[in-house]
């Protein structure tokens, strides 16, 4: 498939998980203020292919370097549209893994500033569109705030993707019924 914005191959995680309140959280990862890409913005576990492997095993390698998650503690149930990056001229491939609640999570300390698990009503209550500027372009994007922590550019757009076939989104914040 080819992905618009995109020439070097990678891919994520999203792993989901119900807290005992039957919220669903997804995970993501907020990156070292010290990197020379994407410094302090939040993604999901991932990054690019190593030669011979799946973008699958891509997912799931990155999220066992990143934040410590074994790969058989994953249960893969789909992939997401990929997109592209325009900065950094990616083409990022998500895959959809539920994990068990209560994980405990190693941090890549050279990459990862902080693991976040973030409720996915709480996304959608805090989406909005924002005027951005990067490298002196004005656009405006989908953004998603949750107290001090804003998603934002490819992760937000695998975010749209993922609440959209979800049946949630923006201005329909839900939870999970009880059984």
């Amino acid at each position: 498939m080819s992905v618009q914005g995109g020439r070097t191959h990678s891919a994520v995680l999203i792993p989901l998980f119900c807290d005992p309140d039957r919220r669903l959280h997804a995970v993501f990862t907020r990156r070292r203020e010290d990197l020379s890409r994407h410094p302090g913005e939040i993604s999901f576990p991932g990054g690019r292919r190593d030669d011979g492997e799946s973008l699958e095993e891509t997912a799931l390698r990155e999220a066992w370097e990143e934040v410590g998650l074994p790969p058989e503690d994953v249960t893969v149930v789909g992939a997401l549209t990929p997109v592209g990056t325009f900065a950094t001229d990616y083409a990022i491939y998500p895959f959809v893994g539920v994990i068990e609640h209560g994980f405990e999570w190693v941090m890549q300390e050279t990459e990862v500033a902080e693991v976040l698990e973030l409720a996915l009503d709480d996304l959608v209550a805090g989406h909005s569109l924002k005027r951005m500027v990067r490298r002196g372009v004005a656009f405006r994007t989908d953004v998603y705030e949750v107290g001090e922590h804003m998603v934002w550019g490819a992760t937000a757009r695998i975010l749209n993707d993922l609440l959209r076939r979800l049946g949630v989104g923006p201005r329909h914040p839900w939870r999970l019924e009880r059984e």
